[in-house]
C-alpha cells in the first residue's frame, strides 16, 4: 500500500461570481458568471492530492445540509479519498465561501465557517490511530486552532512530518511552530506571521529566517506568479513558476499544498516537490473554480506552458 497522506481541515460550499473588478467598500458591482461547487481549503487540498495519485485520508466536519454535508462522502469517494473519518454536525450547516473573481484572476473571499468551527480535538477519538500512523500530515487554519495544535503535537511525538498551510493567517504559538516540519505561507500570510512585509525575494528571505528561528524546520513562501522561495537546511532556493494566462487564482494555494505533499511522499527533495507544486498550481489558474480547476497527474506531467 502507498504511504498515507492524512489531510485534516475544512470543507465548504464555494459560491463564485466573476466580475470585471473587485468592489470597494460600499460599492455594488454587476457581475457575470455564477457557479457553485464544493470547496474549503482542506477539501481542495485532499482532492488535489488524490488527483495527483496520493493515497489520501481526509478528516473534516461537515454540516447536515443536503447539497454538501450529506453528499460529501459520495463526492470525495469518487475522487478515491478515504472518507472513513469524516464527521457530521447534526445541527450546524456546512461552511460557505463567497468568492469574487476579477478579470485579472485576483479574488476576495469571505467564509462562514459553519460546522468547521465546531471541529474540536474531542472529535478525533476515532481518528487518533490513523493520525499516529500517517506518513505525512497536511493542515490549514480554517478549523479551530486547538485542533491543529493537538494534531501537530501527536505527530511531533511520533516523528511524523507536518505541513501547515497557515491560511487564513493569524498569530501562532512557538509551541505549534516547533511541531511543524514545513510551513507554506503566501506573501500576505508571511507578513501576518512575521511582521515583515514581503514584496520581493529578499524580504521573503527575511520572513523565512524569522519562521525558521521560531522553530519551523523548513519554510516555503509562495509568491504567486513569481513561484516560491524555499528555505531548507540553511539554504535558499527560488523556484520559478510557469508563465500562464491566468483566469482564476481561487484554490491555487490549496492545489500547491496538495501537490507538495504528494511529491514529498514520493521522496522528492523539498525543492523538487516545490517545483512540482508550482507546476500544478500554474495549470490550475488557467481554469475556473476551486475543485473544478484541480488537474490530474497526467495533465501536470505533460504541462509546460499555455
Amino acid at each position: 500500500m502507498k504511504p498515507s497522506i492524512v489531510i485534516v481541515g475544512s470543507a465548504a460550499i464555494d459560491m463564485v461570481i466573476k466580475t470585471d473588478y473587485l468592489p470597494a467598500p460600499g460599492e455594488t458591482v454587476l457581475g457575470g458568471t455564477f457557479f457553485m461547487n464544493p470547496g474549503g481549503k482542506g477539501a481542495n487540498q485532499a482532492v488535489a492530492a488524490a488527483r495527483l495519485n496520493g493515497n489520501v485520508i481526509f478528516i473534516c466536519k461537515t454540516g447536515n445540509d443536503i447539497f454538501f454535508g450529506q453528499h460529501a462522502v459520495e463526492l470525495f469517494g469518487k475522487e478515491g479519498i478515504d472518507t472513513s473519518y469524516m464527521l457530521s454536525h447534526a445541527d450546524m450547516p456546512s461552511a460557505v465561501a463567497l468568492i469574487t473573481v476579477d478579470k485579472n484572476a485576483e479574488n476576495c473571499i469571505v467564509v462562514a465557517p459553519g460546522a468547521n468551527a465546531t471541529f474540536f480535538p474531542e472529535d478525533l477519538t476515532k481518528a487518533k490511530t490513523i493520525i499516529e500512523e500517517a506518513s505525512i500530515i497536511l493542515m490549514q487554519l480554517e478549523i479551530p486552532l486547538a485542533t491543529v495544535e493537538y494534531i501537530a503535537g501527536i505527530a511531533a511525538a511520533k516523528g511524523i512530518r507536518v505541513i501547515l498551510n497557515p491560511a487564513p493567517a493569524f498569530p501562532l504559538s512557538d509551541e505549534l511552530l516547533n511541531n511543524i516540519s514545513i510551513i507554506t505561507p503566501n506573501e500576505n500570510e508571511a507578513e501576518m506571521l512575521t511582521g515583515i512585509k514581503v514584496t520581493d525575494i529578499n524580504s521573503a528571505k527575511e520572513a523565512a529566517i524569522y519562521l525558521h528561528k521560531k522553530g519551523v524546520e523548513s519554510v516555503i513562501i509562495t509568491l504567486g506568479a513569481k513561484g516560491a522561495l524555499v528555505f531548507d537546511k540553511n539554504l535558499f532556493t527560488h523556484v520559478p513558476s510557469i508563465i500562464v494566462d491566468a483566469i482564476d487564482s481561487t484554490a491555487a494555494g490549496d492545489i500547491f499544498n496538495g501537490a507538495l505533499v504528494v511529491a514529498l511522499i514520493e521522496e522528492k527533495s523539498i525543492t523538487e516537490a516545490t517545483a512540482f507544486a508550482c507546476k500544478a498550481a500554474a495549470l490550475s489558474v488557467t481554469r475556473l473554480g476551486a475543485q473544478a480547476s484541480i488537474p490530474y497527474r497526467e495533465e501536470v506531467n505533460v504541462f509546460t506552458t499555455i
